[in-house]
């Protein structure tokens, strides 16, 4: 077992890039699709570091938009690509003969599960048949979905019996649409048609991270709600229920996602497997959001018992214009609310109840990576208020 993802090395980590000719001689070749997302963004900046195993790694970034000026500074050559366009990803992706592993961390959200399963397996298997056939050297394919596998997905949460938790990861499937599975479906056909190529899943809880891109990034949402009252001189009321605000919970640290996914690459005994992957500790909500408030210098905060609680999505329909004037007075990235508030995640996820995934199957085959989540969810608010996408 390597040392490098035995402990919390994401705290410490320094940027180092090895800029000599050696460095060049690449051993590993990543094509990271959704390179501005939460962990695309982590693997952007831990793939190409010096000491990384199975490297040096060269890396190609795969994202829809254009390159955003946030991600410039990691050393990867950026592609823009719409995955959805069978046409526009064959004539891009097919020209990547030298890729070694796949890291796919991307996704699409529709209004029903029926149509996030046409389109999420439209994407992967683009990118898959793009690939494969061209990259002689393809090695790995890491398929990251979530936890979700085991509750449902967002349409069906509350309204069908999930398994029962903690989830390890050979329950069985949920008899009901979830394109994760139609995802792994896509995966497991198009690794049999290459010999010698293998595959992990990884299966992470709710993302402590960095990216004004993502979907669900709770942490800038968290951010940017504090950031509201702050301005406003408002009370940072907990949007959510009283069993949520009370109970254990846990996140999955986006760079330790990253590790994961790595060693999943290079690691023998990871081959073929579906992996979970949260920080390994638990926490409660009510201590995180004193933390949230120290960090925006809020004195009033917490958790208020009313007969219905807040929804974030129509607490915040009429902000728009206090964002712009955040955005224009601290003079941050130029983002509109809607851009960087994902208000009906934090609506979903403070809503009903935690589960806790295992975390043994990891540890059992080798990974004993972990995070504070407490240092954790500081240093991604550190980063936001660092890079100004907040206050």
């Amino acid at each position: 077992m390597s040392c490098w993802w035995a402990g919390a090395l994401g705290n410490n980590r320094k940027k180092f890039y090895d800029d000599d000719e050696a460095s060049r001689d690449y051993k590993s070749v990543a094509l990271v699709v959704g390179v501005t997302g939460i962990v695309g963004n982590s693997l952007a900046e831990i793939l190409p570091l010096a000491d990384t195993p199975g490297g040096p790694w060269k890396v190609y970034g795969v994202a829809r938009g254009k390159r955003p000026n946030w991600n410039e500074d990691n050393p990867v050559e950026y592609i823009q690509c719409d995955i959805s366009d069978r046409n526009q990803t064959q004539s891009k992706l097919s020209l990547l003969t030298d890729v070694t592993h796949i890291f796919y961390v991307t996704w699409a959200n529709r209004e029903t599960e029926s149509e996030n399963c046409k389109i999420n397996g439209l994407m992967f298997r683009n990118v898959l048949e793009a690939v494969i056939l061209n990259a002689h050297n393809l090695r790995h394919i890491c398929l990251q979905t979530g936890t979700k596998h085991y509750v449902g997905p967002f349409q069906f949460f509350g309204k069908i019996e999930a398994h029962d938790p903690p989830f390890t990861e050979d329950l069985p499937r949920l008899e009901f649409p979830n394109f994760y599975y139609t995802l792994e479906d896509i995966l497991f056909q198009e690794v049999a048609k290459k010999e010698g190529l293998t595959w992990s899943v990884h299966r992470p809880d709710n993302i402590f991270g960095f990216s004004p891109h993502s979907l669900m990034s709770i942490v800038r949402t968290l951010c940017v709600y504090a950031a509201i009252c702050k301005h406003e001189g408002t009370l940072m009321r907990f949007p959510g229920v009283k069993e949520v605000w009370n109970c254990y919970a846990i996140a999955s640290d986006a760079d330790l996602i990253a590790e994961h996914e790595i060693w999943a690459c290079v690691d023998p005994s990871a081959k073929n497997e579906a992996f979970n992957i949260h920080n390994g500790d638990v926490f409660k909500w009510k201590h995180l959001w004193k933390v949230l408030g120290e960090q925006f210098g809020l004195e009033e905060y917490g958790f208020v018992e009313t007969e219905e609680r807040i929804s974030l999505a129509e607490t915040m329909k009429e902000k728009g214009a206090v964002w712009e004037e955040i955005v224009r007075e601290n003079q941050l990235l130029p983002t509109k609310l809607e851009e960087v508030g994902a208000w009906w995640f934090v609506d979903l996820i403070f809503g009903g109840e935690v589960s806790i995934p295992s975390m043994n199957k990891s540890k059992e085959h080798g990974f004993l990576g972990f995070r504070n989540s407490k240092k954790s969810f500081i240093s991604w608010i550190e980063k936001m208020k660092a890079s100004k996408v907040v206050p």
